[in-house]
């Protein structure tokens, strides 16, 4: 399966590249998080998306009330059933975003070289004249000739539903501004981004704690989307948050980057963080064009090397429209494999774009072809490299497993794991082959009940690339030596077996403790 392997540094045959793509048990190993929303929230569609190759649900609470996304959700679970393919669940922060108040959700046209005035007086009809806005501070905020943009969901980049204002002046609360460019926005919301300002407004708003402390943790969360995380700080206040919050301890915190303040503090960030989401939508208009790229390039590259899940946004635009991708847009999402991301997120896209089913299907083609000429051995000395010597005893082993799995051309590698850890060290050395990851789940008491832990875990692998979870029975301990064990791989090895990924006479890697030690062994399937 993996000896066909090509590299973008060999030459490569044209006539390969006329060659059919084979479908497999995974679509890519990439990962695909999908927006659910108005396009894409009855049980018929999230199974789409979810036979497609989306193994994240995002909801994004920028609009919607929380019993909108509730049916949604609810939706969700049914066709997780039907389907029976795993998915977490990510919950988008509003943040400090700033949006135009459209009440009546009319259509504003705005001309070149006439002027609109942004005013905090919400109470008033938003016009081709008049913007109110949902922030009081613009005014002392902005100066003469500083950009803003506003969008429909976000600025776009397209001339046509997108508008460029610059500041022109400010009287008392209000901002007058030139248009730059004409366009007709249209819904019912339009998002605001003022170029390289600092806007004082708190990472997390009292409406954001209010939706994770009634529906995040009515719904157990396994992803909070941070948005316009600016400081290290701002992911420490958040975990300090789900941590009161008992149910939410375990939920992982993804920093979304969209300013140029999360770029200046972005290690410290990625410290602090469970996972990065690069926001190329407003990150794009606070860097010049020709500078996106290079973050992108630089922030996945430091994500790898942390071994922490990079996720790249805005990819097929034009997707919300069209059936196809542009070749623009086709070339952007391989790229984003080739640089090492594990997972790619679609915003309007899914939410409420035509084809949400055939746009996740089209990116997970995309990202399988990619990894076919993903640079491997490349990636594996680069990242032994950057960790350096000694390795801790987990990475040594997660390495080892890696590179014994590509020297004996194994079909998959297995790992037991309790916490993921070990899994997600394995992944992060970026395997041409899947790894399924064997959470075994673990018993644990807080005095009045019993639960058992496993269910987090295996979710929130669904954002790695490559890494592939089954929860296993919860009577089989993981650091176990007897036939317990070899029970849990008999299981894991009939789970590849169905799934397609593993057949007789495969070489397949395991992974697991035995007593205190970890212990990689090779076996060879019989018939």
């Amino acid at each position: 399966m993996h000896s066909n392997h090509l590299l973008l540094e060999e030459p490569i045959r044209m006539a390969s590249i006329l060659e059919p793509s084979k479908s497999s048990f995974f679509p890519a190993m990439t990962k695909i998080v999908g927006t659910l929303g108005p396009k894409s929230r009855s049980v018929d569609t999230i199974s789409g998306c979810l036979k497609a190759g989306m193994s994240v649900a995002r909801f994004d609470f920028s609009w919607g009330e929380p019993e909108y996304h509730q049916e949604t959700l609810e939706n969700l679970k049914l066709a997780v059933k039907s389907t029976k393919k795993l998915c977490a669940v990510m919950l988008d922060t509003v943040g400090p975003e700033l949006q135009v108040v459209n009440k009546v959700e009319k259509s504003i046209s705005l001309e070149a070289d006439k002027t609109v005035i942004m005013t905090p007086y919400q109470g008033q009809e938003a016009s081709s004249e008049v913007l109110p806005i949902n922030f009081d501070g613009l005014a002392k905020a902005v100066k003469t000739g500083d950009t803003i943009f506003v969008g429909h969901y976000l600025f776009t980049g397209s001339e046509t539903t997108s508008v460029w204002l610059e500041v022109d002046s400010v009287k008392g609360d209000d901002v007058v501004c030139k248009i730059k460019n004409s366009a007709t926005l249209a819904g019912s919301m339009f998002t605001l981004h003022v170029c390289q300002v600092h806007i004082e407004m708190p990472t997390l708003s009292e409406k954001d704690k209010e939706v994770i402390s009634t529906w995040g943790v009515q719904n157990k969360i396994d992803f909070l989307s941070l948005s316009y995380t600016r400081h290290a700080e701002d992911v420490r206040e958040a975990r300090e948050y789900l941590s009161k919050l008992g149910e939410l301890s375990q939920t992982q915190i993804f920093a979304k980057i969209e300013n140029i303040e999360g770029l200046t503090h972005f290690d410290e960030i990625l410290q602090e963080a469970d996972g990065i989401i690069l926001s190329r939508g407003n990150l794009g208009i606070d860097l010049p064009p020709e500078k996106v790229f290079l973050f992108q390039k630089a922030a996945v590259y430091k994500c790898n090397m942390a071994g922490k899940p990079a996720v790249v946004t805005r990819v097929v635009d034009s997707m919300t429209d069209n059936l196809r991708p542009t070749r623009a847009e086709a070339t952007d999402v391989a790229n984003a494999v080739l640089d090492g991301s594990d997972a790619i997120l679609l915003g309007a896209e899914t939410l409420r774009g035509l084809y949400p089913v055939e746009t996740i299907s089209i990116v997970g083609k995309i990202c399988a072809e990619a990894e076919k000429v993903f640079n491997q051995d490349m990636y594996f000395k680069k990242t032994v490299k950057y960790v350096g010597e000694p390795m801790t005893h987990l990475e040594s082993i997660a390495s080892s497993a890696v590179r014994a799995a590509i020297k004996v051309k194994a079909s998959v590698i297995i790992c037991f794991t309790s916490s993921g850890r070990a899994a997600r060290l394995i992944a992060k050395y970026r395997p041409t082959m899947p790894v399924l990851s064997v959470v075994i789940p673990r018993l644990k008491t807080n005095q009045l009940r019993w639960s058992f832990s496993g269910a987090f875990e295996a979710r929130q692998s669904l954002i790695v690339r490559g890494l592939f979870p089954m929860l296993a029975d919860p009577r089989h301990p993981a650091e176990s030596t007897g036939a317990t064990n070899e029970s849990v791989l008999k299981v894991a090895l009939d789970h590849g077996k169905s799934a397609g990924v593993i057949k007789s006479h495969d070489r397949v890697v395991i992974c697991q403790k035995v007593g205190d030690a970890s212990v990689v062994k090779i076996i060879e399937l019989e018939d």
